[in-house]
């Protein structure tokens, strides 16, 4: 019982590690696109993005290159799966309750009806991009590890994309918040703010790592199958950092950078991982991954519909949640058949 305690109480330590270190990685990422003279939605879904989806990628290429067992990389292959549908559910869920929460909505500016075109591009991308992952997944021929090339140089496409098109994005919403490293200077210097922004993302990825072992360790007791564990739990703790970012800037009120961040991290979940997941396996899907992929898959379609639209709204974004549970519930049912 002890050992339970101590397992809860890291689990909970770790979980406000992580959202006290979000708070000086937005804080810093804001101020190094900044500096860097990059757009407030390129700084969302590139920088941003990038960083906090960093620790996860770097998990996956353990998993899958380093991995001693055929359990530990299918646990790799279950990330590059479940990390896209946290995102497209839970993440973008969060971002509509807690609209609803502070009672604000979504601007009617002619820069958030931009970011939202944008957004709806971004999806209908992703899903492209996801429908060939998943195809691969149920073929297996010589030549597949190859493709992974294609994986990453689609992700390269999309920041290139990213940054030109939004270098010149002036509309900002809201004043920066001074550096939480340099709190007294008007204007802070770049080589600070970036490393305030590598340290607080260190900080990120270890007390994620001890938030995702934790998880590891109350599964069993809760009396959950390592393959639902994976695929049901770890990637809520995997993609904790994007959902933690999306509550602080929503607190903030800024929405185009909470929005941006999960779309740009969501590029990087459908390219990245499966890159690696080609590299270093035979990427084949059993029905547990099929199931996820299709709920990820109608998750995508309804965003990308309601983003290019227009008619995105904060209850929308709040019952996207509901896709998980449907997710979580059949997924227990395909288990509890077997």
């Amino acid at each position: 019982m002890a050992s339970l305690w101590v397992t809860v109480a890291l689990l909970l330590g770790s979980a406000v590690v992580i959202y006290l270190s979000c708070e000086y990685f937005v804080n810093g990422v804001e101020w190094v696109g900044h500096k860097l003279a990059v757009g407030e939605k390129a700084t969302g879904t590139v920088l941003a993005a990038f960083g906090t989806a960093l620790p996860e990628s770097v998990v996956t290429l353990v998993a899958v290159a380093f991995g001693g067992t055929a359990a530990a990389k299918d646990l790799g292959v279950g990330a590059a799966l479940g990390g896209p549908l946290a995102l497209a559910t839970i993440a973008y869920a969060t971002v509509g309750i807690m609209l609803l929460l502070s009672r604000r909505r979504l601007a009617d500016t002619p820069a958030m009806r931009a970011d939202l075109r944008g957004l709806s591009r971004d999806q209908g991308w992703f899903l492209a991009i996801f429908v060939v992952k998943i195809a691969l997944g149920l073929v297996l021929f010589t030549l597949k590890p190859w493709l992974g090339i294609l994986f990453l140089a689609a992700y390269a496409l999309y920041v290139r994309q990213e940054m030109r098109a939004d270098g010149d994005d002036d509309d900002a919403e809201g004043a920066l918040e001074p550096l939480r490293f340099q709190p007294k200077a008007e204007t802070p210097g770049t080589g600070i703010a970036i490393v305030q922004t590598l340290a607080a993302l260190a900080v990120i990825f270890f007390a994620s790592r001890l938030f995702v072992a934790q998880l590891e360790q109350l599964g069993p007791v809760l009396g959950l199958k390592p393959q639902l564990l994976a695929l049901l739990l770890s990637p809520i703790a995997t993609e904790l950092p994007e959902t933690m970012n999306a509550i602080i800037w929503v607190r903030q009120g800024k929405h185009r950078l909470a929005l941006a961040n999960i779309s740009g991290a969501m590029m990087i979940q459908a390219t990245i991982p499966t890159a690696l997941g080609l590299f270093f396996t035979p990427w084949l899907f059993d029905r547990s991954l099929l199931l996820a992929a299709g709920v990820t898959a109608m998750s995508i379609a309804v965003l990308f519909v309601a983003f290019r639209g227009g008619w995105i709204s904060r209850a929308l974004l709040a019952s996207m949640g509901l896709l998980y549970l449907l997710f979580a519930g059949l997924l227990v049912a395909l288990h509890l058949g077997r």
